[in-house]
């Protein structure tokens, strides 16, 4: 009895030691993915410092499109994402020059680096940094909300250092944080050497709303397609095929402008803005919801 008792005490160290042993790596690779730096040359931009259209155009992107405020804040002060011990602390940046603020640490080349590379100014990835789809940007636009950011006054908002925990590190290499329509670290499924692609000209066409739903994050959610996508969170709504709500006797451009605008559907459903960010989309133009819908129409003729 007492020998099989040892064997059993033996065993059991031995499991435990190898789950140590397994921990540890996947600590190291998690720490690995989570430092790993880019080599990237931010593309030569001209910032229109001061101009105030260049601006204001700007803000509307951060406000209406890109969902900059979101994670940032109504003045760009930044705030705490996670604050967990276990897991992580992450935090979107004060923006402004003010105390605890990059302002002044950053240049016109990092920030532009940060928004469309997800790379920050001592070349790591950015985490919960939606440049996959800022990529997209196109120059002027890409220029303007730089000029934006730089015009905004300072704030003072200083955060808690960055720091990802034991088992946050652990997801991390074992990509349990990731998903294909929201990666952890975009950073990691950028092509860095691509050209800044032209931005279509701005107008009530499909072209126009295809990038406008390529920069508003549209796909992150409804799919590639816009086809629908499973829910982003246990208890969520799955996304819906908002394409075939463009098909012929499903919904009108009046009715799509309508939910947008009101965050009703015309069946009578309060849009979820946790999940479905209505109240930030609301506020773009009637030209560019007009466009968005000729994109989606564009893809239900399909």
């Amino acid at each position: 009895m007492k020998r099989w008792l040892k064997l059993v005490a033996i065993g059991l160290s031995g499991i435990v030691a190898l789950l140590l042993l397994a921990g540890a790596g996947l600590y190291v690779a998690g720490g690995s993915r989570i430092h790993r730096r880019y080599d990237v040359q931010p593309p030569a931009l001209s910032i229109p410092i001061g101009d105030t259209a260049a601006i204001a155009r700007g803000r509307h992107l951060a406000e209406a499109v890109t969902g900059c405020h979101g994670c940032h804040g109504d003045q760009l002060q930044g705030g705490v994402l996670i604050d967990e011990p276990m897991m992580a602390t992450l935090y979107a940046s004060n923006l402004t020059p003010g105390r605890g603020g990059i302002g002044p640490a950053y240049t016109d080349a990092d920030l532009v680096r940060a928004i469309r590379h997800g790379v920050n100014s001592q070349g790591r990835g950015l985490m919960i940094m939606h440049a996959d789809a800022y990529n997209r940007l196109g120059p002027e636009d890409l220029g303007a909300l730089v000029a934006y950011v730089r015009s905004v006054p300072a704030v003072d908002s200083a955060l808690p250092p960055m720091r990802t925990g034991p088992l946050g590190r652990i997801l991390v290499a074992l990509g349990m944080l990731d998903r294909d329509a929201m990666p952890l670290i975009p950073a990691e499924h950028i092509d860095h050497r691509a050209p800044l692609a032209p931005t279509p000209p701005p107008g009530v066409t499909a072209a126009y709303g295809e990038y406008l739903v390529s920069i508003a994050m549209c796909r992150m959610c409804h799919g590639a397609n816009l086809g629908g996508g499973p829910p982003l969170d246990e208890g969520a709504r799955p996304a819906p095929n908002i394409a075939g709500y463009a098909a012929p006797g499903v919904w009108t451009e009046a009715q799509f402008i309508g939910t947008i605008r009101n965050g009703v559907t015309p069946a009578g459903r309060t849009l979820d803005a946790e999940y479905m960010p209505w109240d930030v989309y609301a506020r773009m133009t009637d030209e560019e919801l007009l466009a968005i819908w000729r994109y989606l129409e564009s893809l239900a003729r399909r």
